[in-house]
């Protein structure tokens, strides 16, 4: 799953030289959407007044996870790397944890505390590329922040998908939705995108990348996401995230040949530290599984 989704970056990295962000992001959801309706819609049936009570909640869950998560990503990818939006995505297991404590008011230790402070120490080290004085003087570079932005809004998507409202629905069905909800929303946006800069993808490579994010960073990754988070609860499928850099980094410097620093070295060992710390499978399973 975090295989999958580390190729979102990576893709979308090389397809935002053809295409621009919301025109991107309609294009991946609504495909998706499209090519599982065929195999969702008969257990879709009978649900027409539950959807009705539901539309605003999915449509909340479209912006969250398709509307802030797809297109913005894809902003940032235009003034950052793919690597330290990898790194920086991280962080999100550590927000779901946090967003868990707020409202559902899930436990937390000391050990999970440590490991919060450390990841987001790494976030800071990674936006601010190890440097103090990029540190006071607010020098970080837009795509980082957007990336943060980003992934708050996951572990507010991740979280919320454990709602009592979705449980009648399987995996592949609730999928379907959220990703026709995020393409109606996005819709007007890449409508305007098209006719203000008169841009559309027609190059091959542009629909190689568009397919590679249709089916292996939206159809496998979040279909297997959504399963985790049903099953195992939010914050234990969040563990799994935390390899994100591994394949993220790697892809990144394999495939479109970007430079691996120290500051991205530093950032990586502190993320990765704290999350393993404070997402201990052990303790999730004790305590995180029964309140999620």
């Amino acid at each position: 799953m975090p295989l999958f989704f580390s190729s979102n970056i990576i893709f979308g990295r090389a397809a935002v030289a053809e295409v621009e962000p919301f025109t991107l992001a309609f294009l991946r959801w609504a495909a998706t959407c499209l090519i599982l309706l065929p195999f969702v819609l008969p257990a879709l049936k009978g649900t027409k007044a539950q959807l009705r009570t539901l539309t605003p909640l999915l449509l909340a869950m479209g912006f969250l996870g398709m509307w802030v998560c797809g297109a913005l990503v894809y902003l940032a990818l235009k003034y950052t790397t793919a690597t330290n939006g990898t790194l920086i995505y991280t962080s999100s297991p550590i927000m779901i944890i946090l967003i868990e404590w707020l409202f559902r008011g899930r436990a937390i230790g000391l050990r999970e505390i440590i490991g919060i402070a450390l990841a987001f120490l790494g976030v800071i080290v990674i936006v601010s590329k190890g440097s103090l004085n990029n540190l006071l003087g607010l020098k970080f570079n837009l795509g980082d922040i957007i990336f943060l932005v980003t992934a708050f809004a996951w572990a507010i998507y991740s979280a919320a998908l454990k709602s009592t409202a979705f449980q009648t629905f399987q995996t592949l069905p609730l999928f379907a939705l959220i990703a026709g909800s995020g393409a109606l929303l996005l819709a007007p946006f890449a409508m305007f995108e098209i006719w203000w800069l008169g841009t559309f993808p027609t190059t091959a490579s542009a629909w190689t990348n568009i397919a590679g994010i249709v089916g292996v960073a939206s159809l496998l990754a979040f279909s297997m996401f959504q399963y985790g988070v049903k099953v195992l609860g939010a914050s234990l499928t969040g563990v799994f995230m935390y390899l994100l850099p591994v394949y993220g980094v790697t892809l990144a410097v394999l495939f479109l040949g970007e430079e691996l620093a120290k500051f991205h070295l530093w950032g990586i060992m502190l993320v990765l530290s704290g999350i393993i710390i404070a997402t201990a499978p052990g303790s999730l399973r004790k305590k995180a599984h029964p309140t999620v």
